[in-house]
Order: C-alpha cells, then sequence, then structure tokens
C-alpha cells in the first residue's frame, strides 16, 4: 500500500502535556502520517499550540463532546485511511506501518481496530487490568453487534468508508461512545479486522476514578440502546448472516464470470 496516504485525528481537550507526548510518538513512526489532524475540542489550555509546534494540523470544533469532535476530524482529513487515537495514547513506532499491513492483508475489510496496554499507574495492575478492561468491550461489543468492535484509541478506516456512514452516526450525542456507535454503523455493510499487535500505549484514566469509571458504563449502554430495536442483537445477527451469504454467492458468481472468460 505504497500509494495509499494515511490521515492521524486527534481529539483533544485540555491535554496538552499527554498530547505533546502522543504528538512525540507519531514524528518517530517508521511509515510517517501523511496528515496529523489535531480536533481542539474547545480547550483552554495550550493543546491547540502544542499541536501547531509539533507540526500537526489543528481544526477547531465548538460543539462538545468526543463523538462530534472525532466526527468532525474525520470528514476533514484527507488520507485514503483515517486512523484514530486519544491524546493519551502512545503508539508504538510500528504502529502506523501495522495499520498498513493489516489492509494490505484484508483488502475487504472497512476497518481495523487493535489492543492496547497500559503505560501509567501500578505496574503490577497494568497487564491484568489492560486485559479486563479491553476483554470484557470486546466480549460484550462482540456479543452485541455480532462482530468485532472498534476501541477508539486504536482504530482505523477507509475514507470512503466513513464517507457512507457519516451522515447516520450519532455525532451530536456525546453520551454515547463514538467509538462503539461507528462499530454499529460500520459492520451493518463492511468487515471489521483485528489488527494483531498490541502496539498502543494508553493511560490508566479509566479505573482512576470510580465516577468517571460508572459514566463509561451508563455510555456504553446508551450506546447500545440508541440502537434498538433495529440492532436488537438477533434481529442484528440474522441480518448479518442473510447479506454476507448473499456477499460470498456474489463473489463466487463473479470468479465463476472471470473463469469462464479467460479459461
Amino acid at each position: 500500500m505504497t500509494d495509499v496516504t494515511v490521515s492521524v485525528v486527534i481529539p483533544v481537550k485540555d491535554d496538552d502535556r499527554m498530547l505533546r507526548r502522543c504528538l512525540e510518538a507519531l514524528a518517530v513512526q517508521t511509515r510517517p502520517a501523511d496528515e496529523v489532524l489535531v480536533v481542539d475540542n474547545g480547550s483552554t489550555d495550550r493543546s491547540a499550540a502544542v499541536a501547531r509546534a509539533a507540526g500537526a494540523r489543528v481544526t477547531r470544533c465548538d460543539r462538545p463532546g468526543i463523538p462530534e469532535a472525532a466526527a468532525h476530524g474525520y470528514d476533514r482529513a484527507t488520507g485514503d485511511l483515517i486512523l484514530r487515537i486519544d491524546a493519551d495514547c502512545v503508539p508504538d513506532p510500528s504502529w502506523i506501518a501495522a495499520v498498513l499491513t493489516t489492509f494490505d492483508r484484508h483488502p475487504a475489510a472497512g476497518a481495523v481496530t487493535g489492543g492496547a496496554r497500559f503505560i501509567d499507574g501500578p505496574r503490577s495492575l497494568r497487564a491484568p487490568l489492560a486485559h479486563l478492561y479491553l476483554g470484557a468491550y470486546t466480549i460484550v461489543g462482540a456479543v452485541t453487534l455480532g462482530h468485532l468492535p472498534l476501541f477508539g484509541s486504536n482504530l482505523a478506516l477507509r475514507r470512503h468508508v466513513w464517507r457512507r456512514v457519516r451522515h447516520g452516526v450519532h455525532r451530536g450525542d456525546d453520551t454515547v461512545h463514538d467509538d462503539f456507535d461507528l462499530s454499529f454503523h460500520i459492520g451493518e455493510r463492511h468487515r471489521i479486522r483485528h489488527l494483531p499487535a498490541s502496539t498502543m500505549g494508553i493511560s490508566m484514566r479509566p479505573f482512576r476514578d470510580a465516577r468517571s469509571f460508572g459514566r463509561r458504563i451508563g455510555r456504553g449502554a446508551r450506546t447500545v440502546l440508541r440502537h434498538w430495536p433495529d440492532d436488537f442483537p438477533p434481529l442484528r445477527w440474522n441480518r448479518l448472516v442473510i447479506r454476507r451469504a448473499f456477499a460470498r454467492h456474489a463473489r463466487r458468481s463473479a470468479d465463476r464470470g472471470r473463469a469462464r472468460r479467460h479459461p
């Protein structure tokens, strides 16, 4: 995928210190991004200045909430692939290269997503809490969706796929999880594939405040309810099974047609 362009979108609000660390990690990628787009969601600190000093393109989104800020960034990204992380993320140097490799291996995929590891907090708790946190999200998400959920700190999607779903996402509702919401819409008609390597470091923020963690759980439930009854699991699963069966049949028919034309 040497001719593919890459945009990295980072929503941020009042997180200049961690944003600086994130941008430093992006600057040493083995495959550099063609564009780093920082979405300033009404910061009162130096987040925008830090982004500009690092060479990032800054766009301001005055409507509050991560769903709105993330969608604002996706709308303005110019790359063929849109990669999304948060300001507290620290990607390994091979992260962008790993994303491109995964898309190359799965050309029919509309999006890819990977896991993460905690890089702060008590060392003895980092690995088990990461497995618990991400494992629970993946299991609950897969049961709810019928496929792999996207994880907002480590995801990538094709820009043309975003164009197809952008009007359906709940971008104006800051009580939903934008990555989970996006999973519903992309997974309806596109495959979501797993990014194998755990190449993303994240902060242990979800476990530092019981109220904040409870708010995350509430937003997850709110995201699910926003999609019911149409996406009630048995209804969604059956719809996906039928749609994928038709897609397989269409591909096989196309393959047989090509074989007859070129024996």
